[in-house]
């Protein structure tokens, strides 16, 4: 018998896939998804009164905060923290401004956000390796940038023509506290997961921000369609290819019978991190 789990365990590489989303799951270049959404954001801002270009500034300051900011802070929070320095001039919100914040970007992220990807035309590969990798059984995380609440990541999903349903866990800015390159961001996932960093595959398209993930232990497939590569990366060193021939490549894995990721919002609670939705 333990040579029947040896045989096994050896057999199923991985106890968890991680995904990164832009650029891999859902095929966009980042300039155009951001003129959009800040076209959208403006137009939302001068309809609710504000104005358009001290909002913009306020929500990019807020994103700058949270790729920096205490580990004991969600990036939720650190956002807020800047975008109300920001706006507000220094001056700290009232309970009725935050309120009123709060209500305008859950409005915008469940109505108007969701116009940001007219035109972008779904990879069925993307659908197709989620599908195939989930009949396996294999634990998914769709470890993107945690910079968005949940609505907002739904919508993404749904440009890409995938159902986020086969996720265990979505990163969003109130159930993470690190953003990525940074290792505390794999650190974070890979004890949630609760599995060995090399039994972990990370699908992602940018060098930097998708493969630090070698630095925390664990292995990488590189999806080339969006390739971003900053760091000059010699990406014969990790596994890589189209998102097609990624699909093809998962379709020849074998079924994973691990169950340990499926527990991770109990850790949640124990690292004192949102559940998100």
């Amino acid at each position: 018998m333990q040579h029947d789990n040896a045989k096994t365990t050896l057999e199923c590489p991985y106890d968890a896939i991680f995904f990164d989303m832009d650029g891999t799951l859902l095929p966009i270049e980042v300039r155009d998804f951001l003129i959009p959404y800040y076209r959208l954001l403006e137009a939302a801002s001068e309809r609710r009164g504000w104005d358009p270009a001290k909002l913009r500034n306020a929500v990019n300051q807020g994103i700058f905060g949270m790729y920096d900011h205490p580990s004991n802070e969600t990036n939720e929070s650190a956002f807020w923290r800047v975008f109300y320095d920001q706006f507000l001039g220094g001056t700290s919100p009232t309970s009725d401004q935050q309120e009123e914040f709060r209500a305008f970007f859950d409005d915008f992220y469940r109505d108007d956000f969701q116009h940001a990807g007219d035109g972008v035309i779904p990879n069925p590969a993307a659908a197709r390796a989620l599908s195939v990798l989930n009949a396996k059984g294999y634990p998914l995380f769709l470890t993107t940038m945690p910079m968005f609440p949940y609505s907002a990541i739904e919508w993404r999903m749904q440009w890409a023509g995938c159902d986020i349903g086969l996720f265990e866990r979505v990163t969003t800015f109130d159930n993470s506290t690190f953003t990525k390159p940074h290792l505390g961001y794999y650190e974070e996932n890979l004890a949630l997961a609760d599995v060995d960093p090399s039994r972990v595959l990370m699908v992602g398209n940018n060098t930097e921000d998708d493969l630090n993930c070698l630095k925390a232990g664990m292995d990488a497939y590189l999806v080339t369609d969006y390739l971003i590569d900053p760091v000059g990366f010699d990406i014969s060193t990790v596994k890589h290819g189209s998102l097609e021939e990624f699909a093809s490549w998962a379709e020849g894995l074998p079924s994973c019978s691990s169950t340990h990721a499926l527990g991770w919002r109990d850790r949640a609670d124990a690292l004192r991190l949102g559940s998100g939705q």
